[in-house]
């Protein structure tokens, strides 16, 4: 939560010097400029929801265990397992939502895909 709120800090100082850089923005460049700022803002708000939603129930399962003394029977161990399986899903859902959702990271990987290149891109 740390490092995405520094992120929307940064983001937002760096907009800030850009316009007192530049002339007065057109309605099109502070459309764009907006569009920007909501579309990183719902990025680290969906990244880090899904964080705390698939991360909660492997601190909820370990509280138990520790504070109640749960004794490992099946129940438990079928449960620590399914949020073992939640932490990983987080871990591999999380590229796909900023490849999907973030402008930047989407560009970057369409600028990965070998076959999308032309003739003259290869030999450049």
């Amino acid at each position: 939560m740390f490092c995405y709120g520094r992120i929307l800090i940064v983001i937002r100082r760096q907009a800030k010097v850009m316009a007192s850089h530049t002339t007065p923005q057109s309605s099109t460049t502070q459309t764009l400029s907006n569009k920007i700022k909501t579309n990183v803002i719902k990025t680290m708000v969906l990244v880090s929801a899904l964080y705390a939603v698939m991360w909660l129930p492997q601190y909820v399962v370990m509280l138990l265990y520790h504070f109640l003394f749960l004794k490992p029977n099946k129940v438990v161990v079928i449960v620590y397992y399914v949020a073992i399986f939640c932490q990983f899903l987080y871990m591999s859902i999380n590229p796909f939502i900023y490849a999907t959702t973030f402008d930047p990271v989407k560009q970057v990987l369409f600028r990965m895909i070998p076959w999308k290149r032309t003739a003259e891109q290869t030999t450049a």
